[in-house]
């Protein structure tokens, strides 16, 4: 059986207004916030930089492991959504595995999630910091930008949860008007033939050089793990279910528009640039962006799309800063984590938590002071990984609650995840197929060895505050319990 917090259980779907939400929070993330906030998510710097070295990997192809990959996502968004809708929370995914699974795995989910986001944050800032030095060419120093960042970011969270929402809606709108941008521009060199890509733009380019899979099916299921890395993120909407102002409305109208904003933002935009750019003009560590705008002879897109990416970079750190915090105090409320990240501030945000989880962040500062040049690689192994559990916890926990909700044991959500549990068991064994790809692959292994320690120490803190009566089971209040 498993225990867990009356605050959280006793709160239905959407409880909480506009004003204060049911777990202290404040409810003020409106639909335009939480619908800008879900369409970053799936948009980083894995689309903008990462797809090059993808590109040259698996050629046209990638459009096809984009496809897929994104209906796989689109499969754990609505497997979070069946979940949200039984009961938002902030918690989320850690909350959802300490009930349906036990208090142990809300344990590691909650800190990994936590550590996934700290990595991140220090991964992103440490990558606008290098962004920069593309206008000032070394003339201020990488770590002050990178303490610079984070200082702001920090401060911006402190102040409102709308603050960070509007933040993520600008930084998005950056991102989103940067793709329907070269989406247009190539649609008008295809069909009204201007620039200097005119004479070799052709949609044949997607199958010209080699065919559609010119480095064969192996190749296309090498690109697997860079594809799923920009993808993470995309499952930050279930964080802001707690401060969502009606989330029985605007979460699952978010999850919803996943589908096609992955075929625009992603297979769109690869169709269109690779069939004005041939896929061998592609480099591993070259935007695709900037190789297209350089072939259509504009200079002005190298400094866009840098403009682009260090808005990328700032969005996602400032996600860390938001979900960290909240996960912490998640943590603490269940008796998990230091009782002190359970306090607000007067505008509902995580102070302490917020402050420890930003402090951790300022180790980018130093890595950035330290060792300029290598920074982005020492930080970035882990990200993967550690992301990918999250969606591997809400899959597991999404069949049980179904099984659980079908036998009448609770209540069915409003939002139910379509062809479930069969699309759950699918999103299962293709992450499980990445996580093979990425032992295949030598430098995605680092990942997979960091995983193992991760879990050791995880279980070994487990223990020791089970042993100090800590461990959330005992200490909690009952309003629900749950046979896992």
């Amino acid at each position: 059986m498993t225990s867990v917090q009356v605050e959280q259980h006793d709160k239905t779907p959407g409880e909480g207004g506009a004003g204060e939400g049911g777990e202290g929070y404040h409810r003020t993330l409106g639909a335009r916030q939480i619908q800008m906030i879900a369409i970053g998510g799936a948009i980083g710097t894995g689309l903008f930089l990462g797809a090059g070295k993808a590109i040259s990997k698996a050629g046209p192809s990638l459009i096809l492991a984009y496809a897929i990959a994104g209906l796989v996502i689109f499969f754990i968004m609505r497997a979070l959504g069946e979940l949200l809708m039984y009961r938002p929370v902030s918690g989320s995914f850690s909350d959802y595995a300490r009930e349906f699974l036990g208090p142990f795995w809300g344990y590691v989910t909650g800190w990994t999630y936590w550590l996934f986001w700290v990595v991140t944050g220090i991964t992103e800032v440490t990558a606008a910091a290098q962004y920069m030095s593309y206008w000032t060419h070394d003339s201020f120093p990488q770590w002050a930008y990178a303490l610079i960042f984070t200082v702001i970011l920090y401060a911006a969270n402190l102040i409102s949860v709308k603050l960070f929402g509007e933040l993520e809606f600008w930084f998005s709108m950056v991102k989103v008007t940067a793709i329907v941008g070269m989406i247009l521009i190539c649609a008008g060199i295809l069909t009204i033939g201007f620039s200097d890509a005119a004479d070799t733009a052709t949609v044949s380019n997607l199958w010209n050089d080699g065919g559609f899979f010119p480095k064969g099916i192996g190749g296309t299921l090498m690109t697997l793990q860079i594809v799923m890395f920009a993808f993470l993120a995309v499952e930050l909407v279930g964080v802001t279910a707690g401060e969502s102002k009606d989330p029985e409305k605007t979460l699952p109208k978010a999850i919803n528009t996943v589908p096609w904003r992955i075929a625009v933002f992603y297979v769109g935009a690869l169709i269109m640039i690779l069939s004005v750019v041939p896929w061998t003009h592609f480099q591993p560590g070259v935007s695709p962006f900037v190789a297209a705008f350089e072939r259509m002879g504009l200079g002005i897109g190298a400094a866009i799309v840098n403009f682009v990416v260090l808005t990328a970079a700032l969005s996602s750190c400032n996600s860390g800063m938001y979900s960290t915090g909240r996960m912490l105090r998640d943590l603490a409320l269940n008796g998990q984590g230091p009782k002190v990240f359970t306090k607000l501030t007067k505008s509902g945000t995580p102070l302490i938590g917020t402050t420890f989880s930003a402090a951790l962040m300022l180790v980018g500062v130093w890595i950035n002071y330290v060792a300029p040049g290598k920074a982005f690689d020492y930080v970035v192994s882990f990200a993967t990984i550690s992301g990918m559990w999250a969606w591997i916890m809400i899959l597991v926990c999404q069949i049980r609650y179904r099984a659980k909700a079908d036998r009448g044991e609770l209540p069915q959500s409003a939002f139910r995840a379509p062809g479930a549990p069969y699309t759950s068991w699918f999103a299962l064994l293709f992450i499980g197929m990445v996580i093979v790809m990425m032992g295949a692959d030598k430098d995605a292994r680092v990942s997979l060895y960091c995983a193992p320690l991760w879990g050791l120490i995880l279980g070994l803190a487990y223990l020791f505050s089970q042993r100090r009566g800590q461990g959330g089971d005992t200490s909690v209040k009952v309003s629900l319990s749950v046979d896992v």
